[in-house]
């Protein structure tokens, strides 16, 4: 989700000790590699496609068996109030990093992610858009993951946040954005013994077909962010026909829902629109990036909009970036 600034901190705390007793007493087990291999990084699945072990952003969310063993920390995951999405304990190795990057897919598109630091120590930096901050055990942190962001870890043990994901409700964006008082007037959420809180997660948000008011909303998103990487006549002609081929395509994609609703019935029609705009827009496209974060907007428009216009089970397999 794109925010006013690079970093957001919430006034509140949390008991350091007790969160950290929880994960020390996850198994071996728990903790697996880095779906895309980064050296140094691992996590340990809290929240997740059907409680189980997989990484996917998509399906009805609910808790693992390790988030099952952690009484505090599901306290403090419900201490928000909001409805949440995957959910990780993410963990960096000595002298390990995550690479710099940016978040483009469609799921960041309306998510924050929030960290709450449980093992780390002042070496460890999160870096984003030029800021850099060090985020101490039991805060609460969001950041702006559409601009470019990496953490380095320099310290001599691992760094392990609880990474958390959510659209946030109106009461969490007002704390989150709003005007922070004295660090003393903080309020800490204490770990109760006696309560057991029912924790919201995401149910399957995926339905057959987009509808034309998201695909539009997402187009036009885009649209806003395009720029050249040079102001050559050559980029900036061909960055307004990539633009009118953006408006173009809303206008196809709601006469489709108009003929066919979005339940799913005619399919192939959808299919062969998304394809066709993509091969439309590859040649157009060399030199466009987002004015943010510099990312490719080909890229983005594969990653945020034309590989979730249908639903997985028939989505045209565009691009190769996955």
């Amino acid at each position: 989700m794109r925010l006013s600034h690079p970093f957001f901190q919430f006034p509140v705390l949390f008991e350091v000790a007790r969160l950290q007793a929880e994960v020390a007493a996850l198994p071996t087990e728990a903790w697996v590699s880095h779906p895309d291999s980064v050296p140094g990084n691992s996590a340990a699945r809290l929240i997740s496609a059907g409680g189980a072990e997989t990484d996917s952003v998509h399906g009805q969310m609910l808790a693992t068996r390790w988030l099952a063993t952690m009484p505090y920390l599901r306290q403090v995951l419900a201490g928000f109030g909001v409805v949440w999405s995957r959910s990780r304990l993410m963990r960096l190795a000595p002298g390990a990093g995550v690479p710099e990057h940016a978040d483009i897919n469609y799921h960041w598109h309306t998510r924050v992610r929030l960290h709450v630091p449980i093992f780390t120590r002042t070496e460890v930096r999160f870096h984003c858009d030029g800021q850099s901050v060090h985020m101490a055990a039991g805060e609460a942190w969001i950041f702006d993951n559409w601009r470019p962001h990496h953490v380095e870890n320099k310290a001599s043990a691992d760094r392990i946040h609880l990474v958390a994901d959510t659209t946030g409700t109106a009461a969490f964006w007002q704390v989150a954005r709003g005007p922070a008082p004295p660090r003393a007037q903080w309020r800490t959420l204490n770990w109760d013994p006696g309560i057991n809180p029912q924790l919201l997660t995401e149910g399957d948000q995926r339905s057959p077909v987009m509808p034309a008011a998201e695909v539009q909303w997402l187009v036009d998103d885009l649209r806003a962010e395009l720029a050249v990487a040079t102001e050559a006549a050559e980029a900036l002609t061909r960055a307004a026909r990539f633009d009118r081929l953006l408006e173009d395509f809303v206008f196809d994609w709601r006469q489709l829902c108009a003929l066919h609703g979005v339940g799913g019935r005619g399919r192939p029609d959808f299919l062969r629109l998304a394809r066709a705009v993509h091969a439309a827009a590859r040649p157009l496209a060399e030199g466009l990036v987002m004015r943010t974060n510099n990312a490719s907007a080909l890229l983005v428009l594969e990653k945020r909009v034309l590989q979730h216009l249908v639903a997985d089970d028939a989505a045209p397999q565009i691009g190769a970036h996955g």
